[in-house]
């Protein structure tokens, strides 16, 4: 079947990178140690000072550690066996697979444009152009117009779909209430510290967040492309909040105050959207042929 050559390439290429970026972000410890620097904005600002992530700041290092955690013990092991499974022609290899590269994609855009300049730029760079190309020709090779004949009607269009809105609307609302009353009173976020603005922040308000909500949207209604972006949503929801729980975690062990609310939060959306995908996951209709060739 189409493309399936170009995306085990690529898919193998992102888990070799990854492998790369992850261990190198958690085992790194050379450098000096803690210091301090001012910001732009006046903030006194504690510089992690050590391994390859020195250059950042030790909240920054507190979340990108865990996320490093997360993608090698979780996102390398179920992108390989993802694709293994999608080659087998199975259609919740490719849901898995799709889902999978659209975390690495969010993931290592993230760490290209936020991370302080480091000897990783260029991997984080491969690792973001493998990881979009491979989301892209994963798509493309779903027949849109027959998945909804993919899935069972018992499966639950509206639990399902209705999480992903109702999760959406919520980190929205919490990302909305930290910039507008700076925009009111003129104030910087803390979460820009020496950087220039909130990249995640207007990475999920311009682009995630709407399209996540849509495709939960598409779902409810039982439109095809509903029945493709749904589940693959799912998938990167269960591994993006796995990864901002992690972050929580990592800095309320640091005594950083206001944590608890977030990794409350993640712990919540995290089950649902585990619950949502083992729903979604059980209520596919696999071809009668998948076992028999390669679809994939």
């Amino acid at each position: 079947m189409k493309f399936r050559k170009p995306i085990s390439l690529l898919v193998l290429c992102i888990a070799a990178l990854s492998l790369i970026a992850t261990t190198c972000g958690i085992f790194s410890k050379q450098g000096p140690g803690e210091h301090y620097f001012t910001s732009i904005h006046g903030q006194t600002i504690t510089i992690y000072g050590k391994g390859i992530y020195g250059n950042n700041s030790v909240s920054a290092v507190l979340q990108a550690i865990p996320q490093d955690i997360v993608t090698l013990v979780l996102g390398i092991p179920i992108l390989i066996i993802s694709l293994f499974i999608a080659r087998k022609g199975l259609i919740k290899g490719r849901l898995l697979l799709a889902g999978t590269l659209g975390y690495f994609l969010i993931t290592y855009m993230i760490y290209t444009f936020i991370a302080m300049y480091n000897r990783l730029f260029l991997v984080y760079v491969a690792l973001m152009s493998a990881s979009f190309f491979a989301f892209i020709l994963t798509l493309l090779a779903f027949d849109v117009e027959k998945m909804s004949s993919n899935f069972s009607n018992k499966l639950p269009v509206r639990f399902a779909g209705g999480y992903l809105m109702f999760s959406t609307v919520m980190i929205g609302y919490l990302w909305l209430a930290r910039v507008i009353p700076t925009l009111i009173d003129g104030s910087v976020p803390l979460e820009v510290e020496h950087g220039t603005t909130l990249t995640v922040q207007a990475f999920d308000l311009a682009f995630f967040l709407p399209g996540v909500f849509l495709s939960g949207l598409l779902l409810i209604k039982k439109k095809h492309f509903g029945y493709m972006l749904a589940p693959i949503a799912t998938v990167t929801n269960v591994l993006i909040m796995a990864a901002l729980l992690s972050k929580g975690i990592s800095m309320n062990l640091a005594g950083i105050e206001g944590t608890l609310p977030m990794i409350i939060m993640t712990s919540l959306f995290d089950l649902l959207a585990i619950v949502s995908l083992l729903l979604i996951l059980k209520n596919v209709k696999e071809p009668v042929y998948a076992h028999k060739k390669k679809e994939f």
